[in-house]
């Protein structure tokens, strides 16, 4: 059988292409941590300053006026610092209220940010849920906005949630780690632009539009291409969606499928992962994943369907926003436009093509 595929040329070049990728994110991985932890001083101040307010209130009586009087001598006081607003103060009295001191000290709340702590303070009541996304929220490097984000569409009941064949055709100790890399459903925000908008507010809205998408996707995975192209036996096969993710260190195919899911689409994805593991896999081994997004899915046909696959694959769905007014919706990108967005965007988004570019099979990278 004759397999090719511009994946990859030489396995030299094959394993570069992944350490680069790996090397990107370790790099953006460590200046974002590195910017969590700094203020972690702060948020013990701020916890011990509530913590007082609360003990004080306690044991006098005080009421809020206290709280006043606090900010503004404060405020004279440290006049270069800021923070010591009446609402900050408040903040951080509902803070030390929430959490005891050792539980700031533990990780990962100790590695937030103070707008990270408002965010879970102002948008979460359980004390469960705060802790999960404290965690997620260290472990993936969330700004505030995206934590918010995140929040809103209520990730701790998506995260895990696919229909997938992983607990039969992966190791066991690697089973739940890719289980939990995917989610159901996803939630795609597409583009909603003014009546009078510009060319310019459509690129700037397109890009935010793919770096929602790689958001949802979540943490690791490397943009690879759009119809990615496979020949076998002579005849033409494309990708919808080709990844790499380097937690999982292996590639993932997305199939975007604008309908309700069939059994059939479970067998395509069976064949291009086939043909991905014996021709192009992972240069540490990695079994490549297939994941297949539909608007609706029954899980019964589903489990059927995946019962006697020997890869890894699965199944989710996805949301989009609700039907705009006509005078946006006739600007707006479709579903069916989707992977054609991404492949316009590619360029924009940067993706590892700026630093090396994959010659004919055959020959070596040029710089």
């Amino acid at each position: 059988m004759v397999v090719s595929s511009n994946l990859t040329t030489t396995q030299g070049n094959a394993e570069y292409t992944i350490w680069l990728i790996d090397l990107k994110f370790r790099v953006r991985e460590s200046q974002t941590k590195a910017i969590i932890k700094v203020n972690s001083k702060m948020i013990m101040l701020y916890w011990h300053i509530g913590h007082d307010i609360l003990d004080r209130q306690d044991k006098h009586g005080w009421g809020s006026n206290v709280v006043n009087q606090l900010s503004k001598d404060l405020k004279h006081e440290f006049p270069d610092m800021t923070g010591f607003s009446r609402s900050n103060l408040m903040y951080m009295r509902s803070f030390a209220e929430a959490w005891s001191g050792d539980e700031i000290i533990q990780a990962p709340l100790g590695q937030l940010t103070w707008y990270h702590q408002i965010a879970l303070l102002t948008n979460l009541k359980d004390q469960s849920e705060r802790l999960w996304y404290a965690a997620e929220a260290v472990k993936n490097g969330w700004s505030r906005n995206v934590l918010v984000a995140q929040i809103d569409t209520q990730l701790h009941l998506r995260k895990g949630a696919a229909v997938t064949n992983f607990k039969t055709t992966l190791p066991e100790y690697q089973s739940e780690l890719v289980q939990q890399t995917f989610k159901d459903p996803y939630i795609f925000d597409f583009l909603t632009i003014a009546h009078d908008a510009k060319e310019r507010d459509v690129e700037l809205g397109l890009i935010d539009h793919i770096s929602k998408f790689m958001m949802e996707l979540g943490k690791g995975f490397a943009y690879m291409g759009r119809q990615y192209p496979l020949k076998i036996g002579g005849q033409d096969y494309f990708l919808d969606l080709l990844f790499y993710n380097v937690n999982l260190h292996c590639f993932v195919i997305i199939d975007l499928k604008i309908d309700d899911f069939k059994p059939e689409y479970a067998g395509k994805m069976q064949f291009y992962l086939n043909v991905l593991d014996g021709a192009h896999k992972s240069p540490i081994g990695a079994t490549p994943i297939g994941i297949i997004l539909c608007r609706e899915k029954n899980n019964v046909i589903v489990e059927y369907a995946l019962k006697d696959s020997t890869k890894p694959l699965g199944v989710a769905t996805y949301t989009v926003t609700q039907t705009p007014p006509p005078e946006i919706k006739a600007i707006m990108p479709t579903v069916e436009e989707f992977e054609r967005e991404m492949d316009e965007a590619e360029a924009l988004i940067g993706n590892l093509d700026d630093s090396i570019t994959t010659q004919p099979s055959g020959k070596k990278f040029d710089k």
